[in-house]
């Protein structure tokens, strides 16, 4: 090396350092990397995506080739920096020399390469992953005997790749994901994702109309008062039982009734024959939302009586109501039964008090609680621990809720005062669901 010129010197430390943060940089970017949009270009087709996303599947030889390279570059620079200043100074100026070129390697060849890497982990790595699936070839032999020896190692501390996490998000964190997305999802497609998410731990029994707002048909009624029902229903289905709902004898679909109705051909027997035709479909109280979703398409229904476990009918869950969960309330009814909430004048709301705490929340932007009672005449009398009478204030989640109107065992109407006004875009009134 004495006979080599001190520029050819220079130029190979030069060289050298610039592998070196060739190594650190593609390091940090291949460690750094988000795995998720590596996949979708190795999907679509990049090759280097592709060669990235093999590496990665083995971290060890992958860090292995790389440290080994590193390490090999940064010696020989290091030795090199040593036979430089031996040349122009002697053994006085070699600690110099070496203090220097530490400074020199920190910055050019670890931290900015390193902090570059990090910064545009995808435009590093998926050229280098070409690089390195040569080298890994190359060194195979070197890099499998390092990665036997550290994988011993950490084997005595009881670390395995076994038992390493893998990458798949859980529902919490790909929640995060989601609201972390806002720049690319429109806000509307975000709260739907948002909302497919939470279908696991939401259960029927949330969403169901309750049965004492069912509306159908009893057979036991007077024939007038059932065509009178059938003339004036908004429904296009409804259950029709013999004098209790638990009596359920099946599903009555009005567009099969309604030329007959039109011609006054219509009888209590055809009644019963068609309403056989189409017996009810039951499902348990617990069954998430998710999970009910899935029976709807297979059982090729959109109506189920929720039973608890003694087999009595608790209420009623419709692919509509299952499907507002996820969209919001897409169906718009100027019929529709009596409101359940107006706005005063004041900015307080008097509001039904049998309306689904559920729906009050995403129609009018509250945030009332929801992993008790289902409806706000339930969270009243469980915060009260009796039925009310009227006149009678409480203060829940930051609501001062007034007791107006209260009849057979429940409350009926309340005044509300949100402590944060209501959103003025969504000042409608929230709809009873409808059976």
């Amino acid at each position: 090396m004495n006979d080599v010129p001190l520029p050819w010197l220079f130029g190979i430390l030069v060289v050298l350092i610039l592998l070196s943060g060739f190594f650190s940089s593609t390091e940090t970017a291949l460690m750094s990397i988000n795995r998720y949009r590596l996949r979708h270009r190795a999907r679509e087709g990049s090759i280097g995506a592709k060669t990235a996303e093999q590496l990665l599947a083995q971290p060890d030889r992958l860090i292995g080739v790389i440290l080994v390279c590193n390490n090999f570059v940064n010696s020989a620079a290091a030795a090199l920096v040593t036979l430089i200043t031996l040349s122009l100074g002697g053994e006085a100026y070699a600690a110099v020399g070496v203090g220097i070129f530490t400074v020199v390697l920190i910055i050019f060849g670890e931290v900015a390469p390193k902090t570059f890497g990090a910064l545009y982990p995808e435009r590093l790595a998926l050229p280098a992953a070409l690089v390195y699936r040569v080298l890994l070839k190359l060194l195979y032999p070197v890099v499998w005997v390092t990665n036997l020896l550290a994988n011993g190692v950490l084997r005595l501390v009881g670390i395995s790749r076994e038992k390493a996490s893998t990458t798949s998000l859980s529902r919490e964190e790909l929640r995060t994901v989601v609201a972390e997305a806002s720049t690319v999802i429109p806000h509307r497609h975000q709260r739907m994702l948002m909302s497919i998410l939470d279908l696991e731990r939401i259960n029927v029994e949330d969403i169901m109309v309750p049965r004492t707002e069912i509306a159908g048909i009893d057979l036991s009624d007077e024939w007038d008062d059932i065509l009178a029902q059938l003339r004036d229903s908004r429904h296009t289905r409804l259950p029709v039982y013999d004098g209790s709902i638990d009596e359920l004898v099946g599903i009555l679909h009005m567009k099969k009734v309604a030329r007959l109705l039109a011609r006054g051909e219509f009888d209590r027997e055809q009644l019963v024959a068609l309403t056989r035709s189409r017996e009810p479909y039951y499902v348990p109280e617990g069954t998430s939302l998710n999970t009910q979703l899935v029976q709807f398409q297979r059982q090729r229904r959109r109506v189920a009586f929720v039973v608890d476990e003694y087999g009595d009918v608790q209420g009623l869950v419709t692919l509509e109501d299952l499907l507002e969960e996820i969209v919001g309330e897409f169906t718009s009814d100027p019929s529709s039964l009596h409101k359940d909430v107006h706005r005063e004048k004041d900015g307080t709301f008097i509001v039904n008090a049998s309306a689904s705490v559920r729906t009050l929340n995403r129609k009018m932007g509250w945030t009332l609680p929801t992993s008790g009672p289902r409806t706000l005449n339930g969270l009243v009398i469980e915060c009260l621990e009796t039925i009310p009478e009227p006149g009678a204030t409480l203060t829940l989640n930051d609501y001062v809720i007034d007791i107006l109107q209260t009849g057979d065992n429940a409350v009926k109407t309340v005044r509300l005062r949100p402590s944060v006004p209501a959103p003025a875009a969504e000042p409608g009134p929230v709809s009873e669901r409808r059976g």
